[in-house]
């Protein structure tokens, strides 16, 4: 590797060894001298990146410029001239890869353990290396000692196994490489088996998917570790140097050689571009870097789509494409190594397919040309045959070049259409094989509407995978509610899909949900289109084609009315029953709803959040049962609660006439909006308290069931108009994220807040006593004195709030019937958002009534119902203009900071 590496790479306009050497010899320190030559050579490598040179050329030139200044810097050592001891490369730079931040791993290798003799120059050996800033990784070990070390640690042994001799006996190195490669410490068989068990491993760690909001371009699916696993395992087993090797050994042709080279490519070339923005060995493709990347390789925003989705776009795909490679690859290697070819059993399937070693294979290689069914078929027996593990690699080549065959006439072949719905039907792996069509290129060619959202991502914190791999995980969700494990965290989705009368229309709406995203337009009338044509193409019933299409435009409904609207008014119930029309209906929304939440983000499906669905879901499904003729009487409900509340007072020794005079100061939304319980809970605390000049705080769960739940915090204090400001600003102090807001006015006065709340890993409080004290004290600290509001304290804003940082949008409509405005709000999410938004409501003496807290990632869609200070709605078309301007003048001076942080490439 090393006279190629030299062959390939040397360039005396890079280093010049001869000139380096008489300035060595006049200089009288030297130290500086290394340095400056490591800087001109980084800074030459990165003026020709710029210039757009061959990749290859930079990463090869600086592993070589690498080695000549670390044989320079070797020999201002003593060393023994036996040739007893030898520096080696390991690792990538054992490779001869370098990109501008790489570490520089090095071995000293040892023919006798006698590190002692040569401590001194081993040490300041080393310390001259970090002294000039160079990041090493290094060991002092004998081929014993490595070979121990390799047998222990599979990372070891890969590592020892990618080496070069940069100076000293290079018959040492050999000698080594010898004894880490023998059987004796990885056979071939074992070796391959812990770096597949490995790459499994880090591919979980990565959430075993390419498309990643923010991916490591190392680690992740389709990532540079995925061709060096293949790397390692073909140099162990056939002392391949280089992956064109392959070629010689049958496991690739030319053309997926050249395809393969054109990926690593790409791969290094933004990787070296990442290492040279960051200015350090950063391997994650980080918001605050995409921007950047796509604005230096040439991207422009384009309707639909911004620059930073088309550079990452691209991204995902080479990164899918490569991890199909390393699938096929990989398998090529098991059937090498791990198969007895004299004992190898094939089982027939049929005229088209066998099984061969518990995997499928065609039964000769004109199969696809000759049945192009056969490429649908061969996915439907994998789910059908639970215990084949996978695809033989001949079989996988086979179907890369038939997937051309797939047009418009295959797509309206009715042998092609069933076995899809066959695929949806099927009792188990349908999830998988979807997953495994989009990896092989099959279903985005099936279904050319969603081959347009492979690689699509979402520049947004709120989606955290791309729309294909959000789409296959809604399946997946939709899939696991069968399961007994789930009936706990998902008990209404896991009894409703063992009730469903035909799964398959739901996994078809999950397909098509989002696929209209990136179009321009409604995304959900778009796909409702697309899913029309779906069904009909698969000669689906009118009443399926219906229920699909209506799940499709209506995907959103129910988790809007949910978080945005207040379900504890029996009017806006009533209205989201007449949209769902039946229980069918309903049945079949909610399930898509909580997979679709589950699937965007893995924060979104907390407890709060489950309550809100529980409980829409709930009174629906009582009005679809009572009739949508028979809308629920305001003051039939309102009786009714106070009874249930009476009775619950009574067993605390509360009297009637008590509560009941209590209640005849307050209004009817507040028996409306809270529950019996939590009436009769509000009733004798404030009854009991003898402090009316004190605020007083009451602390509990929302709820008793595990999983859907958050803490519900009530706050009784005299009205005044900045209580609200004041209560948001010292739960933001407390770190606790406000979900919803509940402001009542009795007509003595006094104010009943209540707050959901849930902490910052989005989970309730939890019956800790002295953390609920500490909330009580706090907040009764902070609210009994008007005049004294601290003023808003200010947390760090995290580093990808301040990327999608964006101006504060304000809308007012009129609430006719509840004599209400609405006041929308759509901003970035930031701390003490709330603070300041009642901050100014205090400034202009408007009264907040109710509030849906609604924080979708980066981005914040809260709704407050205010009115004037008169009580009345905001119909003064001064003071509306005036209260949207302060709201987005507060709120974008905040961000003003944010702006301008992003660096640059030069």
């Amino acid at each position: 590797m090393t006279d190629q590496l030299d062959e390939f790479a040397a360039d005396p306009s890079l280093f010049d060894n001869e000139q380096f050497l008489q300035q060595l010899a006049e200089a009288d320190s030297f130290l500086s001298l290394f340095k400056q030559a490591l800087q001109r050579g980084q800074e030459t490598l990165n003026q020709r990146f710029k210039n757009g040179a061959d990749i290859r050329t930079l990463i090869y030139g600086r592993a070589w410029m690498m080695d000549q200044l670390l044989r320079h810097a070797w020999n201002q050592y003593s060393w023994p001239e036996d040739g007893s001891i030898s520096l080696v490369a390991v690792g990538g730079y054992g490779r001869g890869e370098l990109h501008p931040h790489s570490d520089i791993d090095l071995l000293l290798l040892l023919a006798q353990d006698n590190a002692e003799q040569h401590r001194d120059s081993i040490e300041s050996f080393l310390t001259f290396l970090w002294d000039i800033s160079l990041d090493v990784g290094s060991s002092v070990r004998t081929i014993e000692q490595c070979a121990e070390e390799a047998g222990k640690d599979i990372t070891v042994a890969t590592n020892l196994i990618e080496s070069r001799c940069l100076t000293g006996d290079s018959e040492l190195r050999e000698q080594m490489y010898q004894r880490v490669t023998a059987d004796s410490i990885w056979s071939s068989q074992q070796f391959y088996k812990a770096k597949v068990e490995e790459q499994k491993k880090r591919h979980h760690r990565t959430n075993d998917t390419e498309y990643n909001l923010e991916p490591n371009i190392k680690d992740s699916p389709g990532g540079l570790r995925d061709l060096q696993t293949v790397g390692w395992v073909a140099k162990r087993h056939f002392g391949a140097t280089y992956l064109h090797d392959l070629v010689d050994h049958g496991f690739l042709t030319d053309s997926e050689l050249d395809a393969l080279d054109k990926g690593e490519r790409y791969l290094w070339t933004v990787r070296y571009a990442l290492h040279m923005l960051t200015d350090r060995c950063e391997n994650r493709l980080l918001f605050d870097h995409q921007r950047t990347l796509a604005q230096f390789f040439g991207y422009e925003d384009i309707e639909g789509k911004l620059a930073v989705e088309q550079f990452m776009g691209k991204y995902y795909r080479i990164a899918m494409y490569l991890a199909e490679f390393n699938d096929m690859l990989l398998q090529h290697f098991e059937e090498a190594l791990l198969e007895d070819e004299d004992n190898q059993q094939i089982r027939p399937l049929n005229k088209r397919f066998q099984v061969r070693c518990d995997h499928i294979e065609v039964t000769h290689d004109q199969v696809y040309t000759q049945t192009p069914f056969a490429i649908m078929e061969m996915f439907v027996l994998l789910a059908q045959n639970s215990e084949l593990q996978g695809v033989r690699a001949s079989t996988m080549r086979l179907l890369r070049e038939a997937r051309q065959q797939i047009d418009d006439d295959f797509r309206n072949d009715i042998r092609n259409t069933t076995l899809f719905m066959e695929l949806l039907r099927s009792p188990e792996g349908v999830t998988t094989e979807l997953r495994r069509m989009t990896r092989y290129g099959i279903l985005g060619r099936y279904l050319p509407e969603y081959g347009k959202i492979v690689g699509q991502m979402q520049h947004d914190l709120f989606h955290i995978y791309t729309v294909d791999a959000h789409t296959l995980k809604v399946i997946t969700n939709l899939r696991r509610f069968r399961h007994g494990d789930q009936a706990e965290k998902f008990p209404i989705a896991n009894r409703i899909v063992r009730q469903l009368p035909k799964l398959a229309l739901l996994y078809v709406a999950g397909l098509y949900h989002d696929i209209g995203k990136g179009r321009g337009g409604d995304h959900s009338e778009l796909g409702a289109i697309d899913a029309k044509l779906f069904c009909e193409r698969h000669h689906l019933g009118k009443w399926d084609t219906h229920l699909v299409c209506w799940l499709v435009r209506n995907h959103l409904l129910m988790s809007m009315t949910a978080q945005r609207k207040d379900i504890s008014d029996p009017e806006v119930i009533h209205d989201f029953a007449m949209r769902v029309r039946d229980i069918t209906h309903l049945d079949y929304l909610y399930t898509l709803t909580v997979a679709d939440i589950c699937a965007t983000n893995n924060t979104l499906w907390n407890n709060w959040r489950a309550s809100l669905m529980r409980q829409l879901y709930v009174e629906t499904k009582k009005v679809l049962r009572r009739g949508l003729e028979n809308p629920v009487n305001r003051e039939d409900l309102i009786e009714q609660v106070q009874r249930e509340a009476l009775d619950l007072l009574r067993h605390e020794g509360i009297s009637d006439y008590s509560a009941e005079c209590m209640w005849a100061t307050l209004g009817e939304e507040y028996f409306l909006r809270e529950e019996a319980s939590d009436i009769a809970w509000h009733t004798e605390a404030i009854l009991n308290h003898s402090e009316p000049n004190q605020p007083l705080v009451l602390v509990k769960e929302t709820s008793t069931r595990l999983y859907e739940g958050a803490t519900k915090i009530f706050i009784y204090a005299r009205d005044h108009e900045g209580l609200f400001a004041a209560s948001a600003a010292a739960l933001d102090h407390l770190n606790l994220s406000i979900q919803d807001a509940d402001i009542i006015t009795n007509d003595d006065g006094y104010s009943y807040n209540t707050f959901i709340v849930l902490d910052q890993d989005n989970q309730p409080i939890g019956d800790d006593p002295e953390t609920i004290l500490k909330i009580k004290n706090s907040l009764v600290e902070e609210l009994d004195d008007p005049d004294d509001y601290p003023s808003i304290a200010q947390r760090r804003t995290p580093r990808q709030l301040k990327l999608f940082s964006m101006p504060a949008q304000v809308t007012l409509s009129s609430d006719s019937d509840r004599h209400l405005t609405a006041l929308e709000l759509n901003t970035s999410d930031r701390p003490g958002l709330l603070a300041r938004v009642g901050k100014v409501f205090l400034e202009l003496h408007i009264h907040l009534q109710k509030a849906h807290i609604v924080n979708v990632g980066e981005k914040v869609e809260d709704v407050f119902f205010i009115t004037d200070q008169n009580g009345q709605p905001i119909t003064d078309p001064v003071l509306s203009e005036k209260l949207q301007q302060r709201i987005c003048e507060e709120l974008d001076r905040q961000i003003e900071g944010f702006k301008g942080q992003s660096t640059h490439l030069g």
